[in-house]
């Protein structure tokens, strides 16, 4: 772990006026680089580290003050699709590895966050996930990813306020700091009904705060946008963190392509900023180009919280 006086990378970033940028997709570029459709991408962090690394490398120079580690789908219960639940540690801890590989040649400050997505099962009564495996699943995967030196556990794109407080709770128990993150559709809600203002009150009810809340994924950047007012007008003394899809995936020529460039980057960063994240970036769909267009729409940028663009 990358410390100052016991603080974090990421702690001491947030510990800034600065408004920081967080990466985009990581899915995206493995299946432009070869990942095939249907494989495991945290197997790349072994198989192929330089292809990660690169990816990491790139957001980096596109501005990233923060990169989120090719362990999505780390988990035992998801690897368990590909036959590779007995690797967690290992496949979690290179993912992290490899960004850190990045992160310390960097001419800057820059955090890795060790990502932990949702389990992939609904919990009961709605499926066969329980709170005891929950917690067992995701304190695996916590601990891999600090152990091999992760600024701080970042949870995403999770639905229901269970899983939620299960990725949590285990989570905390390797003390370091967390930030999660849910995906919000256009109805303001995510698919188990949570909405916005319902994470900034789950947040203020931890006995221990999360070092930021937010929205990622979802269908675009205007929902996300406006999932952070909701947070903000919650939870206002808790960062707040945007990472919006590109809007939604679309079949062309047999590719998958999504319908927003990094053109339309500068409008949401700028909005959100506005409405009180502390922490922009995007999620499917974004690429380099789109972090390095969310950077210099804060140029001179790195701006103090009191000049954020109108």
């Amino acid at each position: 772990m990358t410390e100052t006086q016991g603080r974090t990378t990421c702690e001491r970033l947030l510990d800034t006026d600065q408004l920081l940028i967080a990466d985009g997709g990581m899915g995206t570029l493995l299946m432009q680089r070869g990942l095939e459709v249907g494989g495991c991408p945290e197997l790349l962090n072994v198989d192929e580290p330089g292809i990660v690394a690169r990816i990491h490398e790139e957001y980096v120079d596109g501005g990233a003050d923060i990169i989120l580690s090719n362990t999505f789908g780390g988990s035992a219960a998801r690897l368990a699709h590909f036959g590779l639940e007995n690797r967690v540690d290992e496949l979690n801890a290179t993912g992290v590895e490899v960004a850190r590989s990045v992160a310390v040649d960097a001419d800057r400050p820059v955090a890795v966050a060790g990502s932990m997505g949702p389990i992939g099962e609904l919990f009961t009564p709605y499926g066969p996930l329980d709170r005891d495996r929950a917690l067992a699943l995701f304190g695996e995967q916590g601990e891999a990813l600090a152990g091999a030196g992760a600024d701080v556990l970042w949870i995403e794109t999770i639905s229901s306020l269970d899983e939620l407080s299960a990725a949590f709770d285990a989570a905390a128990k390797t003390e370091l700091p967390i930030v999660t993150t849910m995906s919000f559709d256009a109805h303001g809600k995510t698919m188990m009904g949570v909405s916005a203002a319902q994470l900034g009150t789950w947040a203020l009810e931890r006995s221990r705060l999360p070092l930021a809340i937010g929205a990622n994924c979802g269908i675009g950047p205007e929902d996300v946008v406006e999932a952070v007012r909701a947070i903000n007008e919650v939870a206002p003394a808790i960062a707040t963190v945007a990472k919006a899809n590109c809007g939604l995936p679309v079949m062309v020529d047999g590719k998958v392509e999504y319908p927003l460039g990094p053109v339309e980057m500068p409008p949401y960063a700028a909005k959100a900023f506005r409405l009180g994240a502390r922490i922009v970036g995007a999620c499917c769909g974004a690429t380099p180009a789109h972090v390095a267009a969310i950077r210099e729409a804060t140029e001179p940028g790195r701006l103090p919280l009191s000049a954020s663009p109108e």
